[in-house]
């Protein structure tokens, strides 16, 4: 598994990135179960992460999503090197907790489908702490997430073979850029 340098990555190197998905990799391998024991999030925490992961990168027809790609465990290792992470992750969850807890008098991950699609599409979107300051601090934890997520999965794999990325290949001849798909 190799890192472009024309990765997606918005947070981390390209090259720390490959190193923290050997390093899960390393450390699964080395179990009976092959199970990831996260590093700094508690089970609910690490359970809430992997739906949120879920939720930004799911499985489809023709690639695993988030989950498959291993990205809880890159944030996971990532968070558990990384004090501003764990401020940012850390505090994330327990507001995204307390909010739900608030709005729905139940835990994220105890929401129903409906409950946790409005949330995330109240802290998705940056306009909406214009109009309600009190979700500012959600929105600036979903954002993060969502980098740190895609970051895990396009370095992955997965994620690679699903961009298509091919490697530094010689072309002979360059035929152009493929037409647009019509919708």
């Amino acid at each position: 598994m190799g890192v472009t340098a024309g990765s997606v990555l918005r947070v981390i190197p390209a090259q720390a990135a490959d190193m923290a998905h050997r390093m899960v990799q390393a450390e699964k391998a080395a179990t009976p179960d092959r199970a990831y024991k996260p590093k700094f999030f508690s089970q609910h925490q690490y359970k809430t992460l992997q739906a949120l992961c879920e939720a930004i990168i799911p499985a489809d027809g023709k690639a695993g999503g988030a989950i498959e790609a291993g990205a809880p465990e890159f944030i996971d290792l990532l968070t558990s090197e990384n004090a501003d992470y764990q401020l940012r992750l850390g505090g994330g969850m327990m507001w995204l907790d307390a909010t739900c807890t608030g709005r729905y008098g139940k835990t994220y991950l105890e929401c129903d489908v409906e409950q946790k699609k409005q949330i995330l599409d109240l802290i998705a979107y940056r306009k909406n702490g214009r109009a309600d300051p009190s979700l500012n601090q959600g929105i600036g934890f979903f954002s993060f997430l969502r980098n740190l997520t895609a970051d895990g999965y396009f370095t992955s794999e997965i994620g690679i073979k699903d961009l298509g990325y091919v490697g530094n290949s010689y072309l002979r001849d360059f035929p152009g850029c493929p037409p647009l798909p019509q919708t």
